[in-house]
């Protein structure tokens, strides 16, 4: 079979491939969670499922990202999307046996968010090595319309699906997903910007290394270091939204009423990653860094005015729609600021900087709400004549004032990066360093040897997910 040529058709192949594996998972994830917490009754369960979504992934990151230089994305989305259908097939096979256990889906979790931590750097890699640099904001556009869709719709088709198919066929889709990436891996190729690093042995003292030396290239640039701080900063308050934005809606709404914010805030995503697909993003792309965050910072406080369904549904659609926008351009910007032979590593770098703050605000917002907020504000009742001009009155005002507080964090950091000049002028300070990837057409090294051929390496974890 003849790949086809490098450029923004290959990709368009490739990120099918990748869109049915984000729905699968996206499937799956969300009817193993229903079908963990139906069988236990267990908050705390299912809060520990969602740490292990996360943690590994933190943890495997400095490995998986030196992992991708050397391999190259195309065998790194090989070996990720194999590892994760073996997990998957393995889950499933317990479930039609009728002896799957409770602690067995901690191993599927953590060994699944292992995985992620593989595919997110690889298929990050792949995005510059196939498209051109004008094109690499539709493309991340896809990249998050994908990752939106599945949001969205995982949550009614799973529900449809337990009822239709049990757990077991829902795995078993989810496992179908991962064969139809790798048909699409099968027909593509990607332009190989392997890391010279890769011809020693990867032992985990030797991946260490090379994942420093990401972060030594980070350093070496004030405008990227302060993008890094800057992102981080966001992403923790983010995290706090995140977990709060349940028991705000539900301390004075139903159920259904948190469904609709939340299908309206899905859709705000949808909508902008849609948008960006088609439009590219904004040419400056600091300005739409820290544009679209401050539109994200205002829209929390504006959403935690009073406790009104219609505004907060409107809140959440500005928001998660404008950290789409937030999402795509950083990607761009790290896409084209860093060598291609640092890629893999640099994102990784990346996606344990932006995701650790997250874990952080989980574990600190329900304690500073409950312990903190909510006691100075009133519970049931707001008693300060001044805080009822400002959040207004009722249950849960004090996590409306701790969302409105994390929104105004967003825009002081988005005054002191306007503010830096190394990071407001990022983009023409700091001279782009990918290469057009339209001209790849005709490079001789292709990576892309067949499927068979990839036997396990013997270091560390070989994973992937969807």
């Amino acid at each position: 079979m003849t790949a086809p040529r490098s450029g923004f058709r290959t990709f368009a192949i490739l990120w099918s491939g990748q869109f049915a594996s984000l729905a699968g998972s996206g499937l799956s994830n969300f009817a193993l969670g229903v079908y963990v917490y139906l069988h236990t009754g267990s908050v705390t369960t299912l809060g520990l499922i969602y740490a292990l979504a996360y943690l590994p992934f933190v943890l495997a990151s400095p490995f998986t990202g030196s992992l991708v230089d050397r391999w190259g994305p195309w065998r790194a989305l090989v070996v990720s999307n194999v590892a994760a259908l073996f997990v998957m097939l393995l889950l499933a096979a317990q479930l039609a046996a009728g002896t799957f256990a409770v602690w067995q889906f901690y191993l599927v979790v953590s060994c699944i968010s292992v995985t992620q931590a593989l595919l997110t750097p690889a298929f990050e890699s792949a995005t510059p090595a196939l498209v051109s640099q004008g094109q690499l904001g539709r493309a991340n556009g896809m990249r998050l319309l994908a990752e939106a869709a599945s949001r969205l719709l995982a949550p009614v088709s799973a529900g449809f699906l337990l009822l239709a198919i049990h757990i077991s066929g829902v795995v078993l889709m989810d496992c179908l997903s991962y064969v139809l990436a790798l048909l699409t891996l099968a027909v593509v190729r990607i332009p190989g910007n392997r890391d010279e690093t890769g011809r020693r042995p990867a032992t985990p003292s030797a991946l260490l290394n090379d994942f420093r030396q990401a972060w030594r290239y980070i350093a070496a640039r004030q405008g990227l270091l302060a993008l890094l701080v800057f992102s981080a900063a966001v992403n923790f308050c983010g995290g706090f939204v995140q977990l709060l934005i349940t028991p705000l809606v539900l301390a004075f709404g139903s159920s259904a009423t948190l469904g609709t914010v939340l299908s309206c805030a899905g859709i705000g995503m949808v909508v902008a990653s849609a948008a960006m697909s088609a439009w590219g993003g904004p040419r400056k792309r600091i300005n739409g860094i820290l544009g679209f965050s401050l539109l994200m910072g205002a829209a929390m406080v504006v959403g935690a005015l009073r406790p009104n369904a219609v505004l907060i549904a409107g809140a959440a659609f500005v928001v998660l729609g404008s950290s789409a926008i937030v999402i795509g351009c950083n990607q761009v910007v790290w896409q084209t600021k860093v060598e291609p032979r640092l890629l893999g590593r640099t994102m990784a770098l990346l996606a344990m900087v932006f995701t650790a703050p997250q874990l952080l605000a989980y574990a600190l917002a329900g304690i500073t709400a409950d312990r903190i907020f909510q006691p100075l504000v009133g519970r049931n009742e707001v008693r300060s004549p001044v805080l009822q001009l400002i959040v207004g009155n009722g249950p849960g005002r004090g996590i409306a004032l701790l969302i409105m507080l994390m929104g105004g964090i967003i825009a002081l950091c988005v005054l002191g990066g306007a503010l830096y000049p190394r990071l407001r002028h990022l983009d023409g300070e700091l001279p782009d360093v990918a290469g057009d990837a339209d001209d790849a057409d005709d490079a001789d090294e292709m990576e892309k040897p067949p499927i068979h051929a990839q036997s396990p390496p013997a270091s560390p974890p070989i994973t992937a997910t969807s």
